[in-house]
Order: structure tokens, then C-alpha cells, then sequence
């Protein structure tokens, strides 16, 4: 286990994948004596992306895998001396190098969790020195996750619950890091499974994928397969040659289509038995290399309906290009009446995927009534997030010292909330989700039916509300993409809405609040 865990930390990031100021004021603290002063951090964001209402807080996994396994080697302690003054006193260069983060204590929403602004998605303390060393790190492996797992809500709740989602960024992913970290939080925020493989062995996420077309292509026709003999599905009688049986049912088809049996690819049919050969039980197709009505869908059919003969089901088929929605329909048409033309009714099913950069207003018209899309593969729009591509998550300082800490500045929006503080997520009378209550951790946590006098954020006068308290434990990876749904589903339509959103409330407690207004008229403590 302890293997495992160093390998995935090593992964999700190294101690100097930070900026250099970081280190300059580790310097700073040690020489001014406070390197082991408390401290304490919050990380959120100030604005939802996408001009929503929410966003998905992810990328906790990562955080503590690196927090784990965080520790400056003797090549890293030697790399920052010969970036920072040479008169360095060495005994600073000793302190990096035992640094770990067995005195760090991090709080953070569960993975999957609604998140909103200015509420922290992590509460960091321990250390002065250390805790400002890991600020960067973790803005990195928080905000990309949390920004793509929102996108993926996004397109689920576009996509509606019975499309399958399917993920294929990788390769428009930024870099092999950012590939991965989509697959996985694209898995939590709602997408059904990826394309990528290395997702699949480090985090479990369920793999699919289709072939491409190259692997068309690649046949001319000439082909002969080594061993063209297929076995029934139930492994009783005789073997079959696939290739001689296709070849009859492609005159069937053609028949039934009122297609000339010249008209079909023969190199596409090569590729379609040739992946049937290799592939039995999870045969598909890629209809739209050559053309979809005269080639792909006849060669599919013909491949499809030999391996029903045999006991074996085709598992799909997908579209890259045209209008996908016309297409789909069209196919379903041609399902339907070959699987009554030949009495297969279960060829009227078969799943009908596309592909080809989907973005939301086209995913909304996949999705409507009536369409006869199953499947849909989405690439750059989840792992680009092209509307927004940085959540823009900051770390703030709130407390040294056992005392509070707040950012002024001259521009409202950015000013900090001080103090060590908890966070409670109220909920109204239906289930549905009130608001976020920011208190000092010092405060008594709400209860149940109990009446609060609150000050939403932004507002002048305080308001009266009677919550009932929802906390949620740390969930594994597949329990936070159920946890990340069920959320979702507490918002309010107005809130969950993608165009033009309610604002979701998040509210001070009056100690909060008197707090803000003294440092606020008074200065930093």
C-alpha cells in the first residue's frame, strides 16, 4: 500500500512543482523565526465557472496523495541553494530537507461536493514555513480538477441521465498530467467512461472505446484472415467461416436495401471481420469512412447478422461525421426493418454512438426527444473546458498564530474572510439546498429546526433562516460520482440551470460578520 501511495504521489505532482516565491519566503519565515509559527490556509475560488451557479470541488484525492508523500530530496534541497543567496545559512537548507507534512492538517469538502464562492474547498494549517510552501501545488491539483469536473456536470445535466457519456480527450488533453486529470474528474462529474487507458489502471475509471479510422482504411479487401473460423457463442458446434457466412449476408442485405452488392467497401468489409474475428462478443462499427448508407451500414449488417447467427450480439455502432442526429435516426430506421426483414429483433437496439467535437449546443440536440443517439464521445469540450479554462482558485492566509488574518485591498471582491472557520451546507424543509453558512470554528455548529440570524455575502442587512444540517463523510472515487449527482440533483432548477442561473446564497454568522467589520474599520490584528 505504502508503494502504491508513493507511486500515485509521485504522479500527482513533486514538491517543486511550485513558484519560486514560494521558496523565497520559506527563506523570509526562517530568518525572521517563524517558520513553525501556526498557520492556516483556505483554499476557494471567488467566481463559478462557466457562468453557472456551482461548481464540483475535486481533486482532494491528489492533494492528499501528494501531502502524503511530500518530501524535498537531497536533488531538490541542492537545486534551490544555488537559487537563493549563496550566503544561505545551511541550517535552513536542513530544515527543507526534513520537511514532511506529518503536522499538516487538512479539511476540505468531500470529494464531489457542490462548492460555491468563498467557501473553502480545503483548510490547510501546521507550519507557517510549510503550509505557504504548498500553496501552489495544491492550487494546481484542485483547480483544474474541480473546473473539468464541473464541465463534465455540465454536460451531463445537458445530456440528461440515460445518454451514456463516453470521454475521449486525451489526446487534445494539455500534456500527459492534464489527459489523466480530465479522465478522472470528467469520470466524477458525471461522464459514464474514457477512453483512456492509464485513467483505467492508476484510477479505476471504466474504459471504452471504439477503433478508428485507420484501422479501415488499413484493408484493401485482398486480405485473408489466418484462421477466418469462428465457434457458436455457447461453444457448442461446428466452427463457422465467418467470412464465407458474411459474404451471403451482405447479399441479403444489399437486397433488402436496394443497394448493388459492387457498392459496399470490400476493404471496410475486411476491417469489419477482421475485428469481428478478434472481437466476438463486442463487435462494432464505424460507419462513416467511405459512405454510411452505401458501405458502412450494409458491411456492418452483413458482419453483425452472421455473428447472430452464432449466438453473438453486435455491441454498437458510431458515427464521426455529418449531421449525427439525422444520421442516427436514419440508421435506427434501417434497424428496425432489417431486424423485422430477417426476424432479429434484437438488432433494433443496438446502441448508436457518435462523435465528432460535440460541444453543449450540440449536445443539446443530441439529447432531445426523440433522438436515437445512445452514446456520445466527447473529446476537447470536456478536457479544454474551451468557455473557461482556469477556475481561478486562490490561498489565502487567515490566521498566524491563533489570530485571525484579512486581506483588505482596494478591490472588495478580493478582500478575505479571517479566522479558522467551519462550513455548513443548510438545507430547506423540501430537502433542497438553502445556503452555505460560513461561522468561526469557534462558534457552536447549527442544529436541525434551529433559527440562525445570518448575513448573506454582499448583503446589508441580516436575514433569519431555520436549516437542517447535511454532512457527508470522504467517498471513494465512484461513491463521489454518485455523491457528485445526488448533489446536483438538490439544486433548485433555478440554481441548476446553465443559462442565466440564481445565485446560490452563502452567508456569514453574526460573529463572522462583526469580525469582518472590526479588522475591516480597525486594520490588520
Amino acid at each position: 500500500m505504502a508503494a502504491e501511495w508513493d507511486a500515485e504521489g509521485r504522479a500527482a505532482a513533486r514538491p517543486l512543482l511550485t513558484d519560486y516565491y514560494q521558496a523565497t519566503m520559506a527563506l523570509g519565515y526562517w530568518r525572521a523565526g517563524r517558520a513553525l509559527d501556526p498557520a492556516e490556509f483556505e483554499l476557494f475560488f471567488r467566481r463559478c465557472p462557466f457562468g453557472g451557479s456551482f461548481a464540483l470541488a475535486a481533486g482532494l484525492r491528489d492533494c492528499m496523495r501528494f501531502l502524503r508523500t511530500f518530501r524535498l530530496l537531497d536533488a531538490d534541497v541542492q537545486f534551490l541553494a544555488s537559487m537563493l543567496p549563496p550566503d544561505t545559512d545551511p541550517a535552513f537548507f536542513k530544515h527543507l530537507r526534513a520537511l514532511d507534512c506529518s503536522g499538516v492538517t487538512v479539511r476540505a469538502l468531500p470529494e464531489g461536493s457542490l462548492a460555491f464562492p468563498g467557501v473553502p474547498l480545503l483548510q490547510v494549517s501546521g507550519p507557517l514555513l510549510l503550509v505557504q510552501l504548498l500553496e501552489t501545488p495544491l492550487l494546481c491539483l484542485v483547480s483544474y480538477a474541480s473546473l473539468v469536473a464541473t464541465n463534465a456536470a455540465r454536460l451531463r445535466l445537458i445530456a440528461g441521465p440515460d445518454k451514456r457519456l463516453l470521454e475521449l480527450g486525451l489526446r487534445r488533453a494539455q500534456g500527459p498530467d492534464g489527459g489523466l486529470t480530465a479522465s478522472t474528474y470528467s469520470y466524477l462529474g458525471g461522464f459514464d467512461s474514457s477512453s483512456n487507458v492509464l485513467a483505467g489502471q492508476l484510477r479505476g475509471v471504466p474504459m471504452a472505446g471504439t477503433l478508428a479510422h485507420s484501422f479501415i482504411t488499413s484493408f484493401s479487401g485482398n486480405e485473408v484472415p489466418p484462421d477466418p473460423m469462428l465457434a457458436p457463442a455457447a461453444g457448442k458446434g461446428p466452427r463457422v467461416d465467418l467470412v464465407a457466412s458474411v459474404n451471403l449476408w451482405l447479399e441479403r442485405v444489399c437486397a433488402h436495401l436496394g443497394l448493388g452488392l459492387q457498392e459496399p467497401h470490400l476493404g471496410e468489409q475486411a476491417a469489419f471481420v477482421a475485428y469481428a474475428l478478434a472481437f466476438p462478443r463486442a463487435f462494432q462499427g464505424l460507419l462513416d469512412t467511405y459512405s454510411v448508407r452505401r458501405s458502412g451500414l450494409p458491411n456492418f449488417l452483413a458482419v453483425a447478422l452472421a455473428l447472430g447467427e452464432l449466438g453473438y450480439r453486435a455491441v454498437g455502432v458510431r458515427l464521426d461525421s455529418g449531421d449525427l442526429l439525422q444520421q442516427a435516426q436514419e440508421i435506427r430506421r434501417v434497424f428496425r426493418t432489417t431486424a423485422t426483414q430477417f426476424q432479429v429483433p434484437w438488432l433494433e437496439a443496438v446502441p448508436i454512438a457518435v462523435s465528432n467535437n460535440i460541444d453543449e449546443e450540440e449536445l443539446a440536440r443530441l439529447a432531445q426527444e426523440g433522438s436515437e443517439v445512445n452514446v456520445i464521445g466527447i473529446g476537447t469540450s470536456v478536457v479544454t473546458c474551451p468557455q473557461q479554462p482556469s477556475l481561478g482558485c486562490v490561498y489565502k492566509l487567515v490566521s498566524v498564530g491563533g489570530q485571525p488574518r484579512m486581506k483588505l485591498t482596494e478591490d472588495p471582491e478580493k478582500q478575505t474572510l479571517p479566522g479558522s472557520k467551519a462550513a455548513f451546507r443548510l438545507l430547506g424543509s423540501d430537502g433542497s439546498l438553502l445556503m452555505d453558512l460560513l461561522q468561526l470554528a469557534e462558534e457552536p455548529p447549527p442544529q436541525a429546526g434551529q433559527e440562525l440570524r445570518v448575513w448573506p455575502r454582499g448583503a446589508q442587512e441580516p436575514c433569519t433562516v431555520r436549516p437542517a444540517q447535511l454532512c457527508e463523510p470522504l467517498p471513494s472515487l465512484s461513491e463521489s460520482r454518485a455523491f457528485a449527482q445526488q448533489s446536483l440533483s438538490r439544486l433548485s432548477p433555478a440554481h441548476r440551470r446553465l443559462q442565466s442561473p440564481a445565485v446560490y446564497q452563502v452567508a456569514l454568522s453574526e460573529k463572522l460578520r462583526a469580525l469582518v467589520d472590526s479588522l475591516s474599520a480597525g486594520g490588520l490584528l
